[in-house]
């Protein structure tokens, strides 16, 4: 049971086979039994969990039930959860209880979905490795040593080890699909205004959107139809007729033209990705799709684009944590000056700090002009690229991540060769699209392989019915890195 699909889940439970009490207990039983091991989770409220179980099963009872309803859902730490320690992975959050949901919170809340606990993630959502956390890394399931991928790895982590049957994510430059990728499951990243950042931490607003990681596109499709919906407390939230987005899933691929970006298929990416990337490639071909080669010439300048903007925008996100009104406070202070300088150093991480240090010096006098200016006008060529490129096909294939995932500190002292680490995830967030990673395979030390899609705006539907059609020819979804007899 513990390895079934959201539909399988929502089934059993209309069919009253289980209970969502059950169900829930089963999950949080193995998420305390593993957490210990990989750190998945930040934390774990089992009576308030099995409250909302309880509430589900009399909605289920009472005829009032949706899809999601009774299913327990892990959400990523970074969204405001009342009644719920809300800490962004950081020092500075470490003791704050949020006073209010999220709008996320509140769709998973109205469709009677279970929040299972809040997962563990890089600090204030910056890192590529789950190691940046005032919490400690996360580990990969598929092996101990290496990383599970960032800033959702928490997330990741929880739905490869089946310690939740589906989670929360956010992406500012890959933060849902690449450690999708590094722990073989599926994750997607809306177009930019599709999900409301309402109640969501802030990174970097232009960049930042919430989105779905489970095992399978059917799954993803499941959640995304509670996901989305229009927020008038998000400015940048779009007003759209309701989608569902199982609606495509079971189209047939013939005549799919799928773009092949010659830029993503270079001597920076590691034979054993390539490999398995091209092996998927050659599985859409034989349901009928065909490639095309297209090319996204800006996407060189892509990370240092996204270097120049996201730490720009952090720096004055974090402005607001200052010790004053929430959050951590230094406990000794000779003035007012003094505890924002020390509340700060103390309750920031080093990541952190190195960001909204870059930040504050692109958007200062002299040199806003010089790299704030000219990043925004390079980040319209790469969205024009795209635009471009689907003149010519439908879908955009590459791998998710240059590599497999890395061991543990092996690229913690060298901050751009992590950077380097979203290099073919990073444009599509400059650009608002939508994508997503599906398992394709293995490589080196058997650790997971990401196929990344890329869709036009608003073709979520499209790319969930691409990624499923692939998943039916294919078991690199439902492979578990640790048996659930565990």
């Amino acid at each position: 049971m513990l390895n079934f699909g959201l539909t399988q889940l929502s089934a059993l439970l209309a069919a009253k086979k289980i209970s969502s009490a059950e169900l829930t207990g089963e999950f949080l039983e193995r998420s305390k039994s593993l957490n210990p091991d990989y750190n998945a989770f930040i934390t774990l409220n089992e009576e308030t969990s099995l409250a909302q179980a309880r509430a589900a099963d009399a909605m289920i009872a009472a005829g009032q039930a949706h899809a999601l309803t009774g299913i327990p859902i892990a959400q990523k730490d970074i969204f405001c959860t009342k009644g719920w320690l809300t800490t962004c992975g950081s020092r500075m959050l470490s003791n704050f209880i949020s006073p209010y949901d999220a709008h996320v919170i509140e769709r998973f809340n109205a469709a009677g979905a279970v929040n299972i606990g809040k997962t563990n993630m890089d600090e204030f959502a910056m890192g590529s490795s789950n190691e940046t956390s005032f919490y400690g890394p996360v580990r990969n399931p598929w092996d101990s040593t290496a990383v599970p991928g960032g800033s959702s790895g928490g997330s990741a982590c929880a739905v490869a080890a089946r310690m939740a049957p589906a989670a929360t994510g956010t992406d500012t430059g890959g933060s849902i699909r690449q450690p999708a990728a590094l722990c073989g499951i599926s994750g997607l990243k809306p177009t930019y205004g599709l999900v409301s950042r309402y109640g969501m931490i802030a990174f970097a607003s232009s960049l930042d959107q919430a989105g779905p990681m489970a095992k399978s596109a059917e799954d993803l499709a499941l959640m995304l139809n509670v996901m989305t919906g229009f927020d008038a407390r998000d400015s940048t939230s779009l007003e759209r007729e309701p989608e569902d987005y199982t609606r495509d899933l079971e189209k047939p691929l013939e005549g799919l033209r799928i773009g092949l970006p010659k830029e993503y298929f270079v001597k920076e990416i590691n034979d054993d990705v390539a490999r398995a990337v091209e092996a998927a490639i050659a599985e859409y071909r034989k349901l009928g799709a065909r490639t095309v080669e297209v090319s996204l010439p800006s996407t060189k300048l892509s990370v240092p684009v996204y270097y120049v903007l996201a730490p720009a925008e952090a720096s004055s996100n974090l402005s607001r944590f200052d010790g004053v009104r929430y959050g951590y406070r230094a406990p000794e202070y000779t003035d007012l000056n003094d505890m924002y300088r020390k509340s700060r150093a103390q309750g920031f991480g080093a990541e952190v700090k190195r960001r909204i240090l870059i930040g504050t010096y692109v958007l200062s006098h002299g040199y806003y002009d010089a790299y704030y200016i000219q990043a925004q006008k390079l980040r319209r060529l790469i969205a024009q690229d795209f635009i471009e490129a689907f003149k010519q096909c439908d879908i955009i294939m590459g791998p998710t991540s240059p590599t497999v995932a890395f061991n543990l500190g092996e690229k913690s002292s060298d901050p751009v060769q992590m950077y380097l680490s979203d290099a073919y995830t990073i444009a599509v967030n400059l650009a608002g699209l939508p994508a997503m990673s599906i398992p394709a395979g293995f490589g080196n030390q058997n650790r997971p392989v990401g196929l990344h899609i890329i869709g036009n705006y608003f073709a979520e539907a499209q790319m969930l019915n691409v990624a499923h059609q692939y998943q039916r020819a294919t078991d690199w979804h439902v492979r578990m890195p640790i048996p659930l007899e565990t």
